[in-house]
């Protein structure tokens, strides 16, 4: 996995803009074989490919060629919206204006809409009016509410779902601009015009878990006696739609999930079952040849120790369960001929902020794709998960050599880890913001605190704080196996171990 930024332009340019979003629409209307991610922003356009595919100069001379595809006319879209922000009278104090005069100058531009991102149709409107424009906060909140309405610097925007978020809450729009269930699940477009009008009345609920799995899998194969805390069906991960604030999911430790389908016969990338932290309790419902690969814990098949990393006979009616056992978080269940779910864009696995998916429930049967007859016994060891953990570091689009001396200084703590991604705590490190563009696999975060968080799979399509590094690609898997108060050492590529890499600035 690489990763190429075109800068368009600078600031606020709707050329630049118009630009981005024609060449992305070229491309993801026939995207070449090795494309994973086209994501536009406000002058940028990020591409994200597979080197093994599609070299970096083949890409580039593919973009020379190819025209973009003009956006035609976009809508007029009224959003209704309570002015009831936590962060109003924040906003009002800070500008010197009064609470009216927040109202009216936040109302009365038409916005365009610059992009889709971060969550699922979240939409990136400009320019705000001057007088209003404010930073974002130091450190974004764990929790913004569903439809919020909020503002930073010269962007405004609407949270469809609750997430995380560092800009200021003015109010609730009246509309949800996102539903998975709608036969058209975002209301907003790039290049659409918004302007919001001050209403009264109930926001829409949030959108139930859109359902990936059938309700009567034609070929059931196990029963969830008892779900652990998170588990999840992941096939390799939902590409070419991070355009649309799509998150990638798949895999959170991809080396693991590969070599249990490996285990089995299957090709990489069928669907299987993601756990972490507590394991289910299962049932067979015909018999299985499964595999489990990962960290954190044990198997036992009716009492009896299976090993991580070799395949086994699951015979019909008997109980296979997980316990937590050793270091290590994740782990994942493959059975051959993989599991059985309904696509949504493209994948199988979940977005669990844009509502796509859910995990699994107590009493739920899974199905098999298909039956495949494959012997068990094949086996391939595990890796050692390394403690304290060392991951190496690349250059992220903001780089700073500030920031990554910060980063070498010294060990950082995990903070919290999730699919989202893992907050450190240690050093602060130099961060900042600026407007958003699309974040990478990987990319670490550092907002104005500090605090750096390195974003995973289930990450925001777009933001705006600082990019100085990206934690190299190989190393991504280990993350996937990181638990609060984990230790984490970063490191560079220096003539030690690569004597044909130079730095390109002196440390």
């Amino acid at each position: 996995m690489e990763g190429l930024y075109l800068v368009l332009g600078e600031g606020l340019s709707e050329e630049a803009n118009r630009l981005a979003q024609g060449l992305a629409r070229a491309l993801l209307r026939n995207p070449p074989p090795g494309l994973l991610e086209a994501v536009p922003a406000y002058a940028t356009l990020y591409l994200e490919y597979d080197p093994r595919k599609l070299s970096r100069r083949a890409l580039l001379g593919l973009l020379k060629a190819l025209p973009p595809v003009g956006e035609g006319e976009g809508r007029v879209v009224e959003v209704p919206m309570r002015y009831d922000g936590e962060d109003l009278l924040e906003v009002a104090s800070r500008t010197g204006l009064p609470v009216d005069g927040v109202k009216k100058r936040h109302q009365a531009p038409l916005y365009r809409v610059y992009a889709l991102g971060f969550t699922p149709g979240f939409p990136f409107l400009a320019p705000v009016d001057p007088a209003l424009r404010l930073p974002r906060r130091p450190h974004p909140r764990p929790r913004v509410p569903a439809h919020s309405v909020a503002m930073a610097g010269a962007q405004t925007g609407i949270y469809p779902l609750p997430s995380p978020g560092g800009w200021h809450l003015l109010g609730t729009a009246l509309v949800a601009v996102y539903d998975p269930h709608r036969e058209r699940p975002f209301l907003l477009g790039p290049g659409d015009r918004v302007r919001f009008v001050e209403g009264e009345g109930t926001p829409p609920p949030e959108p139930a878990p859109l359902e990936l799995l059938p309700e009567a899998p034609p070929l059931p194969a196990l029963r969830v006696e008892e779900p652990g805390l998170l588990d999840l069906l992941v096939d390799g991960g939902r590409f070419l739609a991070g355009h649309l604030g799509l998150a990638r999911s798949g895999p959170l430790d991809r080396y693991s999930a590969s070599l249990a389908n490996r285990l089995v016969g299957n090709p990489e990338g069928a669907p299987l079952l993601e756990f972490a932290y507590k394991g289910p309790v299962l049932t067979a419902l015909r018999d299985l040849v499964a595999a489990f690969a990962g960290y954190g814990f044990v198997a036992l098949l009716e009492g009896e120790e299976v090993l991580p990393g070799q395949s086994f006979l699951w015979r019909k009616g008997k109980v296979l369960r997980f316990l937590p056992k050793g270091k290590g978080v994740r782990a994942y269940l493959a059975v051959a001929g993989g599991f059985q779910a309904r696509p949504f864009l493209g994948s199988v696995s979940p977005d669990l902020r844009g509502r796509v998916g859910r995990p699994l429930r107590s009493g739920e049967v899974l199905g098999v794709g298909e039956v495949r007859p494959v012997r068990p016994g094949r086996a391939f060891p595990l890796r050692p998960l390394p403690e304290p953990f060392r991951v190496r570091l690349r250059p992220g689009p903001d780089f700073r050599g500030e920031a990554l001396r910060a980063f070498l200084a010294g060990s950082f703590r995990v903070a919290r880890a999730d699919r989202m991604g893992v907050e450190l705590l240690g050093l602060e490190v130099p961060g900042g913001e600026g407007l958003s563009k699309a974040t990478p696999l990987g990319g670490v975060q550092v907002p104005p605190s500090g605090r750096p968080l390195i974003l995973l799979a289930d990450k925001g399509s777009l933001g705006g704080y600082a990019l100085p590094v990206r934690v190299a690609a190989e190393d991504l898997w280990l993350l996937g196996q990181a638990w609060p108060g984990a230790e984490i050492w970063f490191t560079w590529p220096d003539n030690r171990e690569n004597h044909h890499i130079k730095l390109p600035w002196p440390l």
